[in-house]
């Protein structure tokens, strides 16, 4: 049994559920299944997997036993979660979460199940989807990328879909990938081109990458700070859709929110990993930094009582652009070096990080939580309608950068930052990101927010609980907002676009 203080070791987990019949029904949890893993060595160290009754057996119906085999007579007498739930947290808290889809799925299922009994979640220090890594970096030569289609790849056999099989299996295809992936990455160049090396493999990780397309520029020794991510992402994704759902979350502060001048120090935004690392530097890196921790903003160190003073708008919002004063032709895009030897789009105005500034955007749809980070928490965003001169210029940002990914060896679906679907063609809207960061078991925004009635100075907004129907209530259709926000590419999943991330907001009630 290994000790219960050392949480250097990788727990990969599954769960096996119910499958919903009818609209708001939620998931039920049939089993649960992991294994330690040495990070070293990648071999199993403890293992533990237990069926779970749930509270209404009559969830499990024809099409739940079609999928995972779980019967009721199966777990009729099965212990419910809240009798295992101490040893699902012994094994989850303060370890590297590792599973594959986990963060559209399991994730939130494991945080819905500890809500339901009332208990704090476990949380991890980093997670590993095996989607979203080999995605990235294995690329779609092996199909669909689903568990059973990978196996099959390798010829490890059928998938079962029960928890610690799959688990198990999940480890091997693993392996399997890295392997490959190694010995693409040792060829001799001069094989590089082979029709069966695949270049969306390695393409994108090169440092060395000096293409440049016709009226772009490629500067890969350009600094990445102005690569910024929410994360969110990214409750993504980013954005990608996993950026997937809404785990509860687990706070115990209470459920309040203080106004602060504008002046107050403001936080400062990290990278967001967006773009994963290999494999081998996921599960090898000696202290197994969390791949959360890249997506975490610095605390701001506000005070949550202060006197209200006049605020300076123009204070570290200097370089926040209006749209009419772009230069449409002085827009253009680089790749600037980001994380373990990847690049990153940047969108750079006359040499400048561009970012923008827009007044009395009126709010279309609320805050929602689709989307997911690396933790399976919320990634919130909302959507606003975009103006002419809005769009102008993120449609330029747009072709650029997606032009500058296609050349540098991207295989992802592009995804335009201006939506004009669903009947809204005449009226246009983009959607802007919140990031969030974590502070042990807090969790809260970083996004600059404040409100602003008539003619009164704009006060700061400081929400001491992670609160989405508490922040949904203030971003309801036909507010109008200002909004303050950088333009940061993303390409995850088998997707791609640029993001627009918050750093401040107005608004005005």
């Amino acid at each position: 049994m290994v000790s219960a203080v050392d949480r250097s070791e990788i727990v990969f987990f599954d769960v096996e559920t119910t499958i919903p019949t009818r609209a708001g029904q939620g998931y039920a949890l049939l089993e649960f299944g992991a294994i330690l893993v040495c990070p070293r060595k990648l071999v199993e160290l403890d293992n533990y997997s237990a069926l779970v009754r749930p509270a209404d057996l009559s969830l499990i119906t024809p099409l739940s036993v079609r999928c995972n085999g779980i019967t009721k007579d199966a777990v009729v007498s099965a212990p419910n979660f809240a009798q295992i739930a101490d040893r699902v947290y012994d094994l989850l808290h303060g370890r590297i979460w590792a599973g594959h889809n986990i963060l559209r799925f399991d994730c939130p299922r494991i945080r819905e199940a500890f809500a339901e009994i009332n208990r704090l979640p476990p949380e991890p220090k980093g997670t590993i989807d095996s989607l979203a890594v080999l995605t990235q970096r294995f690329g779609r030569r092996a199909g669909d990328m689903k568990m059973a289609t990978l196996a099959n790849y390798f010829g490890l056999g059928q998938q079962t879909h029960r928890s610690l099989d799959d688990v198990r299996m999940n480890l091997e295809v693993l392996k399997y990938c890295a392997t490959v992936l190694f010995l693409e990455s040792s060829l001799p160049d001069i094989l590089a081109g082979n029709s069966w090396v695949y270049p969306n493999t390695t393409t994108r990780s090169r440092s060395n990458e000096k293409a440049s397309p016709d009226g772009m520029v490629m500067n890969t020794n350009t600094s990445s700070a102005s690569a910024q991510i929410e994360n969110h992402q990214r409750l993504s994704p980013t954005n990608q859709t996993i950026e997937g759902n809404h785990p509860i979350q687990s706070l115990t502060t209470p459920n309040t929110r203080h106004k602060l001048p504008d002046h107050a120090e403001s936080s400062t935004a990290h990278p967001d990993p967006f773009d994963m690392g290999p494999l081998s530097d996921e599960v090898e890196r000696k202290d197994l930094q969390s791949v959360e921790a890249m997506d975490e903003e610095s605390g701001s160190g506000l005070p949550e009582s202060s006197t209200a003073t006049k605020p300076d708008f123009s204070s570290g919002y200097a370089d926040f652009l209006e749209p009419d004063k772009v230069s449409i032709p002085s827009v253009n895009v680089s790749l600037a070096p980001f994380y373990h030897g990847t690049h990153r789009i940047q969108m750079l105005h006359k040499d400048n990080t561009l970012q923008l500034c827009c007044t009395h955007l009126k709010v279309r749809f609320g805050i929602s939580t689709k989307f997911v980070d690396s933790s399976g928490r919320p990634r919130l965003s909302f959507v606003v309608g975009a103006t002419p001169s809005l769009c102008q210029v993120l449609d330029a940002c747009d072709g650029l950068a997606h032009r500058l990914s296609m050349d540098s060896g991207s295989s992802s679906e592009w995804r335009p930052v201006v939506s004009r679907k669903g009947g809204f063609s005449n009226s246009p809207t983009v959607r802007l990101h919140i990031p969030t960061v974590a502070d042990g078991n807090i969790v809260r925004w970083v996004t600059e927010i404040y409100e602003k009635e008539s003619s009164t100075t704009p006060q700061r907004l400081v929400f001491s609980r992670f609160d989405v129907a508490e922040l949904n209530a203030l971003f309801t259709p036909g507010t109008s907002v200002d909004a303050y926000f950088s333009l940061d590419a993303y390409d995850y999943q088998q997707n791609a676009g640029i993001r627009l991330v918050a750093k401040k907001l107005i608004l005005h009630s």
